[in-house]
């Protein structure tokens, strides 16, 4: 007899896994809190974008119903801000380099392929329960079905999983999140036929990240503020107007990052959903959340662990989680998912995830003398630009050059000896 999952919350990691858990045959009932339709004419929620492996996992289920619409971001390049550059006056780069990806990522707003997933899950015979969920009813159906995910990372039910302290060094935000999705962005005239991820420091304020995407309109550009809280680009809280928030976003560009602020002065918004503002501290949570009633239930992607999006992780760890639990469910067979169950498969996506709120947390502070000088190097070695950009489709790689004086000398001596 088949065995019956239930999987709460259709993001990325939710969605990813109903629909696998489908193809391999198990009866799987998705709760979401909202309608296919309701997602896609909402409002936007992320700023994803998603590298190789993360990508690979959605072809691996023939998930990947826009790869040929959506633009193939072939690099990621880093620009800072000169010191002092944003007072009154011509503002310049200290430094600005592009790394070429070895496997091209994608960005596709979460509107379309949430919307278009959870629709493609019910048309394959999949129980879809429009509901939004609270501890009380998991308590219900934990006793009525073999495994109960979580992945809903917003909301009460997260309140199930506890704090992880020992591997959560942040208590408070340490970014203020502004997001806007425009059409009518110019390319950079340096690389006009090569779409790039644009990250954009300007220290002691915040990054600019400003990344190709395809939307409900069809191509477009996110522009995305991370503002150190309590600085100048922290001034979105209250800011409801869409137009508002957008002419804010490119106030800020003009003074902060002019380079980008010039390829930007015909933009628009793509839609009047088009722009998200918010911030929530980093957090890593404990992996089985127990109900009143004694059942547990496992979490999933960003319910269990939340990185700041600085490092642009967010979907690319649910998508690793996802496959990481897919893989965990299917080897398990028939066996019962206890507690024991439940910590092993967390384990197991801990692996590559500890890689990924490592390197996160360590970017959400000062870079280290020797990171500046990495990243400065990396405008002059281009091995250097390009595995720095290719760790953001593997942040296990920072290990090896990252942390660590020694190693990045280490590195940095082996390349420019080369």
């Amino acid at each position: 007899m088949s065995r019956k999952i239930l999987v709460v919350g259709a993001g990325q990691s939710g969605l990813q896994l109903a629909l696998g858990l489908q193809t391999q045959g198990y009866e799987v009932t998705l709760m979401s809190n909202r309608t296919a339709d309701e997602i896609r004419s909402g409002r936007v929620m992320s700023t994803q974008c998603m590298f190789h492996t993360a990508l690979q996992h959605e072809r691996d289920l023939q998930l990947n119903f826009w790869e040929s619409q959506a633009p193939k971001i072939e690099g990621l390049g880093v620009s800072v801000a000169a010191p002092g550059s944003h007072d009154p006056g011509p503002t310049q780069r200290a430094i600005d380099w592009v790394g070429t990806l070895d496997g091209y990522a994608q960005s596709v707003d979460q509107r379309v392929k949430m919307a278009g997933w959870m629709e493609t899950f019910a048309q394959r015979g999949g129980q879809l329960v429009i509901h939004g969920a609270a501890v009380s009813d998991l308590d219900y159906f934990s006793r009525t079905y073999d495994l109960v995910l979580v992945s809903a990372g917003k909301g009460e039910l997260v309140s199930m999983f506890g704090r992880d302290a020992s591997r959560s060094p942040y208590t408070e935000p340490q970014r203020a999140l502004a997001v806007a999705y425009v059409h009518g962005m110019g390319v950079r005239p340096e690389h006009p036929d090569f779409d790039a991820v644009r990250c954009n420091l300007v220290p002691g304020v915040g990054e600019l990240f400003v990344m190709p995407t395809l939307t409900t309109s069809g191509r477009a550009d996110i522009l995305f503020w991370e503002g150190i809280p309590g600085g100048p680009l922290d001034a979105f809280q209250g800011v409801k107007d869409p137009s508002e928030h957008l002419a804010l976003t490119l106030e800020l560009m003009e003074k902060f990052t002019p380079w980008e602020y010039a390829r930007a002065t015909k933009v628009e918004l793509t839609d009047a959903n088009g722009t998200l503002a918010g911030r929530y501290a980093p957090t890593v949570r404990n992996p089985i959340g127990r109900l009143p009633g004694g059942g547990a239930v496992l979490g999933v992607a960003d319910v269990v662990v939340a990185n700041d999006p600085i490092t642009g992780q967010g979907s690319n760890s649910a998508s690793k989680c996802a496959a990481a639990y897919l893989a965990a469910i299917v080897e398990h067979g028939d066996k019962p998912f206890d507690e024991e169950w439940m910590q092993a498969t967390f384990d197991r996506y801990w692996d590559t995830a500890q890689h990924v709120t490592k390197w996160t947390n360590t970017m959400l502070q000062a870079p280290p003398e020797h990171v500046l000088n990495l990243i400065g190097a990396a405008g002059q070695l281009q091995p250097v630009a390009d595995r720095f950009a290719n760790g953001f489709n593997n942040p296990a790689d920072f290990e090896n050059f990252f942390y660590e004086p020694e190693k990045t000398n280490a590195y940095l001596a082996s390349v420019s000896g080369a």
